[in-house]
């Protein structure tokens, strides 16, 4: 009779608990505001041009020099350019609404939790 009382005790312990007592509140993480600020520079549109004018001068010295170049200066050069395509890339899709990624809605009433592309139209599913 003990021993079943006890595992009772247990079982109400365990399962009384609704919510969790983890920590609530406060800042956040100490990079984050760090990395917020070094992805808003990377999208403004200083970056922005200064990619541009990196794709301009990468393809060109890719494209007038590509042979008389020695393999770390052309390392170089494409490292240069692939950090412009991204830049550009990320740029132009967000200019376009291509690049915002996904929302999350909450429907209450009905309990449900998609998710939407920011590109995509609901009159286009049909």
């Amino acid at each position: 009779m003990g021993r079943m009382l006890e595992k009772l005790v247990l079982l109400i312990a365990l399962l009384l608990p609704v919510a969790a007592h983890a920590a609530t509140g406060g800042g956040g993480l100490p990079w984050e505001t760090p990395l917020q600020t070094l992805g808003n520079s990377i999208s403004g549109p200083v970056a922005y041009g200064l990619s541009l004018i990196g794709l301009v001068v990468a393809g060109g010295v890719l494209i007038f020099m590509g042979g008389e170049l020695n393999h770390f200066a052309r390392v170089v050069v494409q490292v240069v350019l692939v950090i412009s395509l991204i830049i550009a890339g990320k740029n132009t899709m967000s200019a376009f609404g291509w690049g915002a990624g996904a929302e999350i809605e909450s429907q209450q009433a009905k309990g449900v939790v998609h998710a939407v592309s920011a590109s995509q139209d609901p009159q286009s599913r049909r």
